[in-house]
Formats: C-alpha cells, structure tokens, sequence
C-alpha cells in the first residue's frame, strides 16, 4: 500500500529546548554576578513589554537583568540560610513572586532610585486595569478601519455596520469611562484606537547590599506586605535574560 506524503517522520534531535543544562547555566551567571556587582535590587515590572525592557538595558549595559523563572533565580540566590551564597540572600530570593526580578549593579541606591523613578513608558492597558479618561466615539464613518475588520468590532461590542465599505457607527458609543476597570473587549478597542493608558515601569522595592550584606526596602507603597504578590510568573513573562544569554561577554 503505499504511503502518504504527508506520512513522514520528522526527527526533533536539533530542537534545542531550555531544559535542565539551561536553567543550571543560569544558576552559574548568576551566582558569578553576584560577585561581581556591590548591590542587587528586587525590582517589579509594571505592565511588561520586552522591547522597553531592552531599552533600559542598552541604557544600564554596565549592569545585569534578569526577569521571568523566579523558581530558578531564588535557587541561585539561596532560598535558606544555609543555601545562601552570601548574607541574608535567602531573604532577596524569598521577595521573588509574581512580576518580578533582579538588576545586579555597581551604581549607587540613589542613581538607580532617580533613574527608574523617572524613566516610564506609555503602554496600551490590559483587562482589569483603570481607565484614566473618558472615551467616547460619535456616530459616523471609522474611516481608520478597513471593512474587513468590521465583524471584529462588533464582536467587541461596538455597534457597528458596513456602510459603502467602510465601518460606521450607528449610534453613539461610550468606550469606557475614567476610573472604570477595563474588560478585555475594552482593552482590545482601545488598542485598535490607539489610546494608551497605561505605564510600564519597573519599580524598585529591595536593594541587597554585598559589603554587609543588608537587605533594605526602597518601596514606600510596600508597607507590611514585605513585596509578596499574589498568583506567580513562571509562565507568564519571558526570560529576558535570554538577550543576556547571547552576549554574556558584554559586561566584563
């Protein structure tokens, strides 16, 4: 009988996956970063794009990012007393959860405190973030709009028709309003609009000093939350470390 073309076997060998060689590697840049760097900041990433992330990295190339696999970054740091390769670096792995990760640098507390306070990027919102304004769309012709992505708008709620191959608006609609917290249709719509509400920043929240090994808060909005978060990260962000991984001679 013979075989389908479609019937073939297709060898996987070459795939190279990020499994337990990956990870151990990591463990190691980070360990010797350690060494190499005076302090270490436990940092929030608020509204995360990669691409701004990378920015900031060609801004601060005489330091070291890592975000994403918290579960492997705490391992490196110490997640015990008797784990830690330096003091109280157990206490820095236990402020990694959530949407967090760690700058190695040689800078100062208060050049890294003045810089990302100050350095924040407009970005589009997200499902369950706030409105910061109003958004109203009148009747009439959304000439911005191709007629093949007219179904999509009133997929999204928007009330909608093809008029002589252009989206109109039948009546007037109300997108969202200040201070309401947006639903995934909203965000999709305001993204389409190209509005922007949102920031991404990171925000520092733990600095680790190596020469005495304190552990400071330098968030004032932390509180008696101690930077814990709820729900994790390990899936959800990209290990920008990996652009790190490339070039790993960059910053000797």
């Amino acid at each position: 009988m013979p075989k389908s073309k479609r019937d073939k076997k297709i060898s996987l060998t070459r795939t190279q996956k990020k499994g337990l060689e990956f990870k151990q590697n990591l463990v190691g840049v980070i360990r010797d970063c350690i060494d190499k760097y005076a302090r270490i900041f436990v940092f929030r990433a608020h509204h995360m794009q990669t691409n701004n992330l990378k920015d900031m990295r060609l801004e601060w190339s005489h330091s070291r990012f890592f975000f994403g696999k918290n579960k492997v970054m705490a391992l490196a740091l110490g997640r015990t007393p008797k784990e830690e390769v330096n003091d109280n670096l157990h206490k820095v792995a236990s402020k990694l959860c959530g949407h967090r990760g760690l700058l190695f640098t040689n800078a100062s507390k208060n050049e890294v405190l003045e810089y990302f306070t100050k350095k924040q990027f407009p970005d589009y919102p997200h499902a369950g973030d706030i409105a910061t304004e109003d958004v109203e769309l009148k009747e009439g012709p959304l000439p911005q709009f191709s007629h093949s992505i007219e179904p999509h708008l009133r997929k999204l709620g928007l009330p909608t028709r093809l008029q002589r191959g252009i989206p109109e608006l039948i009546r007037d609609h109300t997108v969202c309003k200040e201070g309401q917290s947006l639903s995934p249709d909203q965000a999709n719509i305001l993204r389409l609009l190209h509005i922007k509400m949102s920031l991404f920043y990171l925000e520092m929240e733990w600095c680790w000093n190596r020469l005495d090994g304190t552990l400071v808060c330098v968030c004032e909005k932390l509180g008696d939350d101690n930077g814990k978060s709820s729900g994790t990260d390990e899936g959800a962000a990209a290990l920008v470390e990996q652009s790190d991984g490339e070039s790993d001679d960059e910053n000797k």
